[in-house]
């Protein structure tokens, strides 16, 4: 009698031992789900959108493309230019000269408006350009008759500037998207890192339950010893998978927390009681997913495409310009004159009148024009270059559209079809329990369709990480941006 109760002593003593241990690590490990609070991503969406430094910095592109245009604008301000000399030398005053002009750009046929105030005297000075005391005042036009009466460098300069403003706003949609693609991968690998953690969890919890059960049939003998074993080496294991998925866990909140910014440019952590949105299969319906209207979408308006043609635009400005080079230069200037600075008094014979006036005409023509044909050549090719790539840009766009959403369709088939396989595996689980309580099963089986329940349940969620991350894919390569 005694030998026996030291035999059931030496038994249940190191299960005991081993139940405690157990049991405390468990306790420190427990997942808090009592205070824990949705982050939904479509508050994540206006958080990044508003704080996101890449999306500050892609706004700053437009700003940059408008400083070039206000830049190109300088080419038409009004320059005032002067200049003032004179020589003295014994006693005689051999020139006092100067000579000062406003000249104001007109957007019209590229002309220039002319007013100056020459004033040259002395004893030695060039008949032609000397003046009374008083001056010599003018007033006229530079035009452009040949060369330039279209289409000149600087208006050239700034059509393509403001053309590019459109190639800016593209390049910004573009960044902007590639950031809240990243982002919406991270928030669904962090959804994916959760939900495995939870169920991972939740078998520990069973296990822990079911190895104080079976201890306790054990110390009363309802229980062989080797039941208990094994509930020890399956609640160990389990322990041991929700060690790993809580790895996991935290390194996908912190791969998701460098997406945080406050408004002042800090960077922010992930609170600790915040979960992802909880995702229903109803919310994973494609019907609502015009995918013919999201593809000639991405055809017109995808930043790529508007990029290719800014730039096709600003290669046609050019061509204007290039082939307005190949004229000849012809610039006829004229201007009225008066010998007067000011014009508070009377007038008279040395007013602005018809007969006092000065014109002149310039005249160039290279004979080869081998430099401005073969620049002329050179954007020719380039526009060609342009089409061809629109034509492969937007072929490779509508592939990804269309492979993206088949890929789609192909994940929620298999979400559909893993749901209805949860459901019949938790079916047999809790049959297996029953059959279990009946003493016609063992532990092993239960930990089998266990094990096999809670796997199911962590692919269910990998595939609904998968369906999102899709989603994010198919709406990032149709160059929009899906709307929570």
């Amino acid at each position: 009698m005694w030998v026996k109760q030291r035999t059931i002593y030496k038994i249940c003593l190191p299960i005991f031992l081993l139940w405690t241990v157990f049991s405390s690590a468990f306790a420190q490990e427990k997942l808090d789900l009592t205070h824990q609070k949705t982050f939904l991503l479509k508050d994540l969406q206006a958080f990044v959108l508003f704080n996101h430094p890449i999306v500050k910095q892609a706004a700053l592109l437009s700003r940059e493309a408008q400083a070039r245009v206000f830049q190109s604008l300088g080419k038409f301000d009004p320059a005032l230019m002067a200049s003032f000399g004179r020589k003295t030398f014994g006693g005689t005053d051999y020139y006092n000269h100067w000579d000062s002009e406003l000249k104001v750009p007109l957007w019209l046929a590229g002309a220039d408006l002319n007013v100056g105030y020459d004033r040259h005297v002395g004893v030695y000075n060039n008949p032609e350009t000397r003046t009374s005391s008083t001056g010599l005042s003018g007033v006229g036009l530079t035009i452009p008759l040949g060369q330039g009466l279209f289409i000149d460098a600087r208006r050239n300069t700034l059509r393509q500037a403001k053309i590019m403003v459109g190639y800016a706003d593209a390049e910004k949609v573009a960044q902007i998207n590639g950031v809240w693609f990243d982002v919406q991968k991270d928030y669904w690998n962090w959804y994916y890192a959760f939900q495995q953690s939870r169920f991972t969890h939740e078998g520990v919890e069973l296990a822990q339950k079911r190895f104080q059960a079976i201890r306790a049939q054990v110390m009363i003998g309802d229980k062989p010893p080797i039941d208990s074993v094994e509930a020890a080496i399956t609640l160990q294991d389990r322990k041991i998978q929700f060690q790993e998925a809580t790895v996991k866990l935290i390194n996908s909140r912190l791969l998701l927390s460098n997406h945080l910014w406050s408004s002042n440019a800090q960077p922010q952590e992930l609170p600790a009681e915040a979960v992802p949105e909880d995702i229903a299969e109803a919310e994973m319906a494609l019907e609502k997913l015009r995918v013919d209207t999201l593809l000639q979408q991405a055809t017109e308006t995808h930043p790529e495409v508007l990029k290719i043609k800014s730039q096709t635009a600003k290669l046609d400005i050019e061509q204007k310009y290039r082939l307005e080079m190949l004229k000849p230069k012809l610039n006829i200037k004229g201007a009225f004159l008066a010998g007067r600075r000011d014009f508070s008094d009377v007038p008279n014979d040395y007013d602005f009148r018809l007969a006092n006036y000065k014109v002149g005409i310039d005249f160039s023509f290279p004979l080869f024009l081998r430099e401005e044909r073969g620049k002329l050549r050179e954007v020719k090719i380039q526009q060609a270059e342009m089409a061809y790539g629109l034509q492969q840009t937007t072929r490779e766009i509508q592939t990804g559209v269309i492979t993206a959403f088949t890929e789609l369709k192909a994940v929620q088939a298999q979400v559909n079809l893993l749901s209805k396989n949860v459901e019949n595996q938790r079916t047999l689980v809790k049959a297996e329990v029953q059959k279990f309580e009946l003493g016609e099963s063992n532990l092993f089986l239960i930990n089998t369709r266990e094990t096999k329940l809670m796997d199911m349940q962590v692919k269910r969620a990998e595939l609904i990480s998968s369906f999102q991350k899709v989603m994010a894919d198919l709406y990032y390569r149709a160059g929009k941006q899906k709307q929570y």
